[in-house]
């Protein structure tokens, strides 16, 4: 089950402190670079974080990406390189917060939720990225190592395909987000499907495993508005910063980026609408179903009361010696015979007159 998890900053501290707020964790931090021009690409996989601090000065574009941020003395020194403030190594750190962006002047700190879907549970994964893009660097955080949606990036920087190698440290963020949005695509397909295979259990068997289903679909929707929505301020923020790391030439990617984001919400909310159908018919579905079993109760109860009532007649002791009115039948050869032809002929009677209005 998605949960939506509140900021957990402990009482007390004082700002810039840093405190990771994550699962504990003890393995080690992986640092990649790459280091790339319009000529060539260098990719190196760091085994100490000094080894990152040549890259600042160099003409090239270099991407830092962190694996991990429960180290909190890496990140304390690849900051204090490149002159990141303690707020944003704060907000890197806090991993629930609401997606936004600040520009510094220097730098501008983004940060995203990059969202995957649990084939298994069905439920969705949500991890932080942290983007912070300088004139002719961008350091990326994130808290798993278990994978990410940037590797189609990471070929095409490798292979030399499309810009992204003949562009500045602003399209590489561009393409990081780019990234992050289409992934949501790609859930909402997913989602799609399995509102598709809700839709078609509904009416045939409305029963309480569909009901949580329901359910969970209207969590996971409301849980991916909430994370999807405020990325379209984020994009707006930095279409309208006028920041001189954003160039003009960027600008029009950064205004689709915020095309695709309003086409999600749109989606999202048009699922939203779909489960909450869905649940109506449901309950629509469960009434009918329950009509249709008081109608077979009832329509046996009614063939059955002029057969009780037959039967409650016979069934009286009146002495048929003392008057020849009392139950005369009583002493016919075949009284027994005329009282069950009777019964068999008042039930199909009544079994054609419902026929006939189609009750049945």
């Amino acid at each position: 089950m998605t949960k939506l998890i509140k900021k957990s900053k402990i009482l007390g501290q004082p700002p810039e402190t840093l405190l990771y707020e994550g699962k504990a964790k003890t393995d080690k931090v992986k640092i990649t670079v790459f280091d790339y021009d319009g000529e060539a690409c260098a990719e190196k996989v760091v085994n100490d974080v000094d080894e990152c601090f040549p890259f600042k000065d160099k003409p090239t574009v270099t991407w830092i990406n962190v694996d991990g941020i429960h180290r909190v003395d890496v990140l304390e020194k690849l900051s204090a390189c490149y002159l990141v403030h303690h707020l944003v190594l704060e907000d890197v750190l806090n991993i629930n917060q609401r997606p936004k962006a600040e520009d510094f002047g220097d730098y501008i700190y983004i940060a995203a939720k990059m969202l995957s879907l649990d084939e298994t549970s069905d439920d969705i994964i949500e991890e932080q990225v942290s983007i912070i893009l300088g004139d002719n660097f961008v350091i990326t955080f994130q808290e798993d190592k278990e994978g990410d949606v940037f590797d189609l990036i990471r070929q095409r920087i490798r292979a030399g395909k499309g810009r992204i190698r003949k562009m500045k440290a602003d399209y590489l963020a561009y393409a990081l987000l780019d990234a992050i949005v289409d992934n949501y695509f790609v859930i909402l397909e997913k989602v799609s499907e399995k509102i598709e295979l809700i839709e078609e259990s509904l009416v045939s068997r409305p029963d309480a495993v569909i009901l949580n289903s329901i359910n969970k679909m209207k969590r996971n929707l409301i849980f991916l508005r909430k994370s999807v929505w405020p990325l379209r301020e984020v994009i707006r923020a930095i279409t309208q910063s006028e920041s001189a790391l954003i160039r003009e030439q960027t600008l029009a990617y950064y205004r689709d980026i915020q095309d695709h984001i309003i086409q999600a919400v749109d989606t999202i909310e048009a699922f939203r609408d779909t489960a909450s159908g869905m649940l109506d018919i449901y309950l629509s579905s469960l009434s009918h179903h329950l009509n249709e079993v008081m109608k077979v109760l009832t329509i046996i109860a009614t063939i059955f009361m002029p057969l009780t009532f037959i039967a409650g007649i016979y069934g009286m002791n009146f002495n048929t010696q003392g008057s020849r009115f009392n139950m005369p039948e009583l002493n016919w050869p075949f009284g027994y015979l005329f009282v069950l032809s009777l019964m068999a002929m008042v039930v199909t009677g009544m079994v054609a007159y419902f026929k006939k209005k189609k009750w049945f």
